[in-house]
Parts: C-alpha cells; sequence; structure tokens
C-alpha cells in the first residue's frame, strides 16, 4: 500500500476493494466481505499490521484497486477490517450447511432453520452447497459465530461438495466458531466424526455437543435431537 502525503490518499491495493460492477446497486459490505474472505483472509496477520501503521495516518480516501473509492465514514470500513482480520465474529447469527441426496438432509436443514428462528435467533442463513453460491456460503461462515454442517455419509465419507465447502474453510484459517454436527446414513454413518476430523486443528473451535444422526428421513427421535441442537445453539 501507498500513502499520498499532500492529499491524504491511502492506495490499498487489494484492501478494501470488493467485487461488482461500480454502477450496481448493492451494499458494498456483502461483496467486500466475500472478497476478503475469498482473497484476503488468510493473511489476517498482516492486514493487522497494515492497520496500526494507517491508525496513525489522516486519511481522506481510500483507493482500492477494486471497487469504489472511499471517502466518508471511513471507520466504518477499518473496522469491519479490523474484525474480518482478527477472526472476530462480525454479526450474531448462524449458518446451516448442507448436502442432500434425497432431500432428507435439506429437510432436517430447513426444519432446524425454523426451529432456531422461531426461538430467537437473529439471522439463519442456510445453504445448499451443490447449488446456492459457495464463496457466500464460506463468507457467512466467517460473519456469523456459530456454523452447522449438515451431510451424508457417501463412500465411508461425507458427501464430496461438504468436502469441498470444508476445504475452503481450512484454506482461510477458519478459526474461533461453533460448529454443530448433523449426518445422514442408515448403514454406518460417519459422516460427522469425518467433518470433526477434518475441523479439530482449528484455532478455537468449539464443536456442539449435541450431533444429530438421521437413519434416511426424520423420525420423531431425530427430530427431537434437532430440538435438543436448537436449545444448545441459543
Amino acid at each position: 500500500m501507498t500513502y499520498d502525503i499532500k492529499d491524504k490518499l491511502l492506495f490499498s491495493a487489494d484492501g478494501f476493494g470488493k467485487f461488482g460492477a461500480m454502477d450496481a446497486e448493492e451494499e458494498w459490505v456483502d461483496e467486500a466481505r466475500r472478497y476478503y474472505i475469498g482473497i484476503v483472509a488468510k493473511f489476517g496477520a498482516q492486514v493487522q499490521a497494515v492497520l496500526k501503521k494507517a491508525a496513525g495516518l489522516d486519511i481522506a480516501q481510500i483507493c482500492p484497486l477494486h471497487g469504489p473509492v472511499l471517502s466518508e465514514n471511513l471507520g466504518y470500513y477499518l473496522d469491519l477490517y479490523d474484525k474480518w482480520s482478527t477472526f472476530s465474529v462480525e454479526q450474531e447469527g448462524i449458518v446451516i450447511a448442507y448436502t442432500s441426496v434425497y432431500g432428507n438432509t435439506r429437510h432436517a436443514a430447513e426444519l432446524l432453520a425454523e426451529k432456531l428462528e422461531s426461538k430467537g435467533c437473529p439471522k439463519v442463513a442456510v445453504y445448499d452447497l451443490a447449488r446456492d453460491d459457495m464463496a457466500a456460503a464460506v463468507a457467512d461462515a466467517f460473519r456469523f459465530g456459530k456454523v452447522v454442517l449438515a451431510t451424508t455419509t457417501y463412500n465411508g465419507d461425507m458427501f464430496p461438495t461438504m468436502k469441498d465447502y470444508i476445504n475452503h474453510l481450512l484454506d482461510r484459517s477458519f478459526q474461533s466458531r461453533t460448529v454443530a454436527l448433523i449426518e445422514n446414513g442408515a448403514w454406518g454413518p460417519v459422516a460427522a466424526k469425518k467433518m470433526q476430523a477434518m475441523l479439530e486443528g482449528c484455532k478455537g473451535i468449539t464443536f456442539a455437543e449435541n450431533v444429530v444422526t438421521i437413519k434416511g428421513a426424520l423420525n420423531a427421535e431425530s427430530e427431537a435431537k434437532l430440538d435438543t441442537l436448537t436449545a444448545e445453539l441459543l
């Protein structure tokens, strides 16, 4: 980055950039968050070093390589970058990311979302990882403080799209979150164990005590476990 002393401009390179067209009517924060998590997230320590230097500068405008010039309420953008680069929770809420083969795991994910919302959860974001925007699902895992992963057992492992999602999180130093697990499998379900094994090395991850196992379709027993998980997450 470069600071222009005369005009008080911070040329911030990838910092404070965003996806999207310049003339698109969209909130800066959504595309900026997706841009940061997708490109910069792994380098939180370096971002923190830059923010400490920037704190001592009189900045009139921030000029990124990608996205609009920022000239008003700069404290808002700097505060977001501080949260993102320290992996802090930006907003209270829960992400539910799922894969589903026959629709039963999808039903469980959607039912859990309904239960959480009915109990007062401020925000629940649900993603079908095989169909929805993967980048948005990854960004929201860093935005909110709790993530629910729901998938089927497949070839003695988890469904491939879920493994891809978790690898995206790992590549961006996913940390300091609560993770809950839901697995589906009629014959020896192991998806929850496999998901936990992938995430155990992440810094500051807390796993929910209640793991929900579904054997095919939801029944009274597994739905009761969803109620227990709802109570734990709230």
